[in-house]
């Protein structure tokens, strides 16, 4: 009702603080985006080799130099400190996240690296395509993965929950679904973002802490029976369902 903003942030319980965040009443905002850094924060979408790359390209999330509240060590383990966040990008702070920034030099967090997924050489987010689908009237709630495919290399797989007010009565009336949220998607991100595969669950397998299993939905877009732990997951009986178990 325009009463309320909602801010976007960026930060980690290790930065000890907002890093890339509007300032108050001065940085104008847009939806899904963090913004800029803090001041006296010297963020970077960097590639593999730490080197800063052009704005409107995914990469990854960096801090270049040291700021107020930082991590200084893990109690006990100084090696584990150094290896999760040091290691992978030398002298940069690595905080495990895929970034991109538009033209304007505004930050947009892709998600967790583990879930940027290289659509015929094009880095994507897997939370970009989920909020894309979550946009649609239809759709409660999405969960993208990456999936093999022979083209491309990596497909995308969409597994969504729909409004009770829109499940679809009939095959017919479920390929449209389909086709309209693909163009959907579409429209939000562009053609490169249609997922491959989609499916629609009553549930998405959950650990009891309300955390989506990913991993077990990239063995169902895969096609491969899981052989990982899954003492944690909440239903059993919706990973059935999305095997077509039950």
């Amino acid at each position: 009702e325009g009463r309320c903003p909602i801010v976007d942030t960026w930060w980690q319980t290790e930065t000890g603080g907002h890093m890339i965040t509007p300032l108050p009443c001065a940085t104008p905002t847009v939806p899904g985006s963090c913004t800029l850094p803090a001041i006296g924060v010297d963020a970077a979408i960097v590639d593999q080799d730490g080197q800063e790359v052009p704005h409107g390209t995914g990469g990854l999330l960096a801090i270049r130099k040291p700021w107020p509240g930082m991590l200084r060590g893990i109690y006990g383990d100084r090696e584990r400190f150094i290896d999760t966040y040091w290691s992978r990008l030398p002298g940069l702070y690595f905080a495990g996240d895929g970034a991109r920034r538009d033209e304007r030099g505004y930050f947009w967090i892709m998600g967790r690296v583990d879930d940027v997924i290289n659509v015929s050489g094009h880095r994507m987010g897997t939370m970009e395509v989920e909020s894309a689908l979550v946009s649609h009237p239809a759709v409660v709630e999405a969960a993208v993965v990456g999936m093999p495919h022979e083209i491309k290399g990596t497909g995308i797989a969409a597994f969504c929950t729909l409004s009770p007010t829109h499940h679809p009565e009939n095959e017919q009336a479920r390929e449209a679904l389909i086709a309209d949220l693909r163009k959907h998607v579409a429209g939000e991100i562009g053609a490169i973002a249609k997922p491959d595969l989609l499916r629609f669950t009553d549930a998405l397998p959950k650990t009891r802490s309300g955390k989506i299993m990913r991993r077990l939905l990239r063995d169902v877009a895969a096609g491969v029976e899981s052989t990982q732990d899954m003492t944690t997951l909440e239903d059993p009986k919706v990973l059935s369902q999305l095997r077509g178990e039950a």
